[in-house]
This record gives C-alpha cells, sequence and structure tokens, in this order.
C-alpha cells in the first residue's frame, strides 16, 4: 500500500490511500478531514454531536489511534492493523449537524403547513379498505409469492402508481434535472459510504450472497446511492455545478416495523420512488437544499393534499445528513400523518468518502457537496391520495394534473376482469 500524506502549516497528516483499498469497505480515493477530526479543539464538539444524534462513533478512539499511528514505523508488523482500526473508527464519525438544528432536542420544527384538512361529512375508509372492495391492491395471500409486506397493485391504480411517475419526472425535467436509469444491485461500499449500514441486526439492507455472486454486493435502498457511485472519482469544473440528475428505480429495504399504523403498502420490502440528486459547491449547498424543498412542495400541493414540512432533529439525520427535512401528508382514512419524502444536504460527508471534487475558477481542488430529495416514494403517495379523494360512493377521484397521464380518466372504480388470487398451501 502507497501512502501520500498531505501537510498543512501546523504539520498535521491528511492521508490520502492511493493504492489498493483496504479490506473494511474504504475506497482507495477516500480523504476524510483527519485535520478536524484529530484537532484536540474539536473532540468535545464532535463527541456532542454523536450523542445529540444518538449515533455511533469514539471521537476519543481516533485520536488515540491516530497519536499510535504516527509514532508506530511503516516497517513494525502493528502498522497496518493500527491504520486499519484507525480509518475504521475515523468512517464511524458522522456529519456535522445544521446550527440551527443543533438544539432542537428529540422533536422536529414545522417549517410550513400546506393546505387544511380536508372536511368529510361521511366516515371516510382507510386504503387498504377502498382498494379491496375496489379491486386494486393485493397485500393478503402472498405467502407463497412474496409474502409479508409486499403487494401487487392492479388495474386503474397501477396506472395512477405510472401517472405519477411521469408527472414527477416532467416536473423535474422542467426544472433542469437530467434523467438517469441506475442499477438496483451495487456493491457494499458504495452504500456504506453513502452513509447506510449495511451489516449488524439493526440495518434494512438486502444483502447478496457473495459466495455465489463472487462479489460484495448489495440490492439499493434508494437510487442516490447508484447516482452518488456513478460520480466516484470524478473532477468537476465550478461552470458544470451545479449537477443536477433524476432517476427511477426500486427501492428494497428489510422492513421489520410490526406497528399497526404502518400495515398494508405504507411500509414495504420494495417500492418504486423517484429521486433527486445534485452536486453542488460547499457555498451554495444550503440555498440548494431549499430549491429541492420548494419543488417538493409545489409537487404535493398540485395534488390537492394536505402536508406538513419539518425541519428534523439531529438523531434523525442519520450519519450523513448535515440537515433533512421531512415532509408528512395527512392520510385521513387512518386519522394520522405520514412522512411522503424527504430531502437532505449531505455536504462533503459522502463526496468526501467518494472521491468527488470540483475545481475553482481559482484552479483549487475542492470537494463537492452532495444533496438528494425523495420527488415521490409511490406507496404512500397512493395512501394519501386515495384516502383523501374518495367520496362517499367510494369512488377515488383523479387529481387534475395527474388526468392527462390516464388517458383523461377522472375517477377509479371497481375492477373488472383482473382474477382473483387464490391461497395455495404448501405441504410439508
Amino acid at each position: 500500500m502507497m501512502k501520500k500524506a498531505l501537510l498543512n502549516n501546523n504539520k498535521t497528516a491528511k492521508f490520502i490511500y492511493t493504492g489498493q483499498r483496504l479490506s473494511c469497505n474504504i475506497p482507495k480515493y477516500a480523504e476524510l478531514d483527519i485535520d478536524y477530526l484529530c484537532d484536540e479543539k474539536s473532540i468535545e464538539t464532535i463527541e456532542n454531536n454523536i450523542t445529540n444524534r444518538k449515533g455511533v462513533g469514539n471521537i476519543r478512539l481516533v485520536n488515540e489511534l491516530k497519536v499510535k499511528l504516527d509514532n508506530t514505523k511503516t516497517s513494525d508488523n502493528c502498522y497496518e492493523a493500527i491504520r486499519k482500526k484507525f480509518y475504521e473508527e475515523s468512517f464511524k464519525i458522522p456529519n456535522k449537524t445544521h446550527p440551527e438544528v443543533c438544539h432542537y432536542g428529540d422533536d422536529p420544527k414545522i417549517i410550513r403547513q400546506v393546505s387544511s384538512k380536508k372536511d368529510f361529512d361521511y366516515k371516510q375508509k382507510e386504503f387498504h379498505e377502498i382498494t379491496k372492495r375496489l379491486n386494486l391492491v393485493r397485500t393478503e395471500q402472498l405467502g407463497n409469492l412474496c409474502g409479508n409486506r409486499s403487494y401487487y397493485v392492479l388495474g386503474e391504480m397501477a396506472e395512477l402508481e405510472q401517472a405519477l411517475v411521469n408527472y414527477f419526472l416532467e416536473k423535474l425535467t422542467r426544472n433542469g434535472f437530467q434523467l438517469m436509469s441506475v442499477p438496483d444491485v451495487l456493491p457494499r461500499d458504495v452504500i456504506e459510504n453513502c452513509g447506510m449500514n449495511t451489516k449488524g441486526i439493526r440495518n434494512q439492507v438486502y444483502s447478496l450472497d457473495p459466495k455465489i455472486h463472487e462479489r460484495d454486493l448489495c440490492l439499493s435502498g434508494t437510487s442516490e446511492m447508484a447516482l452518488a457511485g456513478f460520480m466516484t472519482n470524478k473532477l468537476f469544473s465550478e461552470e458544470e455545478l451545479p449537477l443536477k440528475l433524476a432517476a427511477v428505480s426500486r427501492c428494497y429495504r428489510a422492513e421489520t416495523s410490526s406497528v399497526a399504523e404502518e400495515r398494508g403498502i405504507f411500509r414495504v420490502h420494495e417500492f418504486t420512488k423517484v429521486e433527486m440528486f445534485m452536486v453542488s459547491t460547499p457555498e451554495n449547498s444550503d440555498s440548494a437544499l431549499e430549491d429541492i424543498r420548494t419543488l417538493q412542495e409545489d409537487n404535493f400541493e398540485s395534488l390537492g393534499i394536505h402536508f406538513k414540512v419539518l425541519d428534523m432533529p439531529p438523531h434523525e439525520l442519520g450519519a450523513q445528513a448535515y440537515r433533512k427535512y421531512d415532509i408528512e401528508a395527512w392520510m385521513p382514512g387512518r386519522g394520522l400523518y405520514g412522512e411522503i419524502s424527504s430531502c437532505s444536504n449531505c455536504t462533503d460527508y459522502q463526496s468526501r468518502r467518494l472521491g468527488i471534487k470540483y475545481k475553482t475558477k481559482g484552479g483549487k481542488v475542492r470537494f463537492v457537496h452532495t444533496l438528494n430529495g425523495t420527488a415521490g416514494a409511490i406507496p404512500r403517495l397512493l395512501i394519501t391520495l386515495t384516502e383523501t379523494s374518495q367520496d362517499n360512493k367510494g369512488t377515488i377521484h383523479i387529481p387534475d394534473v395527474l388526468q392527462k397521464f390516464m388517458r383523461g380518466k377522472t375517477t377509479i372504480g371497481r375492477q373488472k376482469n383482473i382474477p382473483d388470487l387464490k391461497l395455495i398451501k404448501n405441504k410439508k
């Protein structure tokens, strides 16, 4: 392994490994901000940040390992083990937190509420009741197919699903986003370097067996990871930024929740999502996040649903986000708000791990900031739209902006000519 050290005025080394990647899924082009992590003045701030985010990571251990590393000769037998442990622990440290968010405690701050809850002069039905009666969605008797937390969307509800995708893509392309088609199977290190834990009991990532597939691969939980991975080790010019990308993909998540409110298609193992991804200069990433949020709000408001926008507290940010907004829509049949979207500014957390940089007009090379946002997580939007748009006869009214994507249809009624799904019992 070749080691290259960059020295600043304080003679503090910032290491970049340019040879073969480490066995702990750290890419060869990773360049963490070691000057910050190993500055004694930063330790308390970083420690408080980890505590507030309820995250993992031990910054004091990182600093202890750095001292050991500096005092160990590269020829010593223990050098490689210390170096590997140092980088493993350094990669566990979460991103910084936006100053406005640091003091939120455990509760999000409501930024905005859009429209109001719809008044019904009859008892609202839940999504499950409506779609079962109209023969639109199947979530039961799937044990011999895809099992629990899976579903079939049928007939005109499937058309509505595709209409939402097409509507969001039209809006995004009009706003300067370039559409990409991305893989749903990714190397584990790409997912981890985007900030997702892929191992241990508490993770939502489906892993493929490396003994069979010869590589350490996982199913992607969001196309953000594939889009970030596509940028790996790229150098942009400042004139190319901001870069705005969009993708439609299937998202795979090993959900384990047994909460009654999250039944049906609210929390499922796979679903379709339209994703936004931006690459920005550091100076413009805060405003880029606001642009993404504004676009999300405009899109959802045009669907005629009531929702609130939340600035999320530190413990809801994950490892990668510097700031994150969630949008929760009112689901009248369920009588609760459910998250339908989020957007995050990940600053240089992902770009440092994936080697994504840009050259300023003055010739300096710096790390970009990456941002992401959900244009539409389709299953939960189907719940919100169905429960909001139901009438007292059980018919679903299609929002005006989606009708052109459904061949002019204005309502959805009972589906005919769709075969029943029969339960088949397995013999032991």
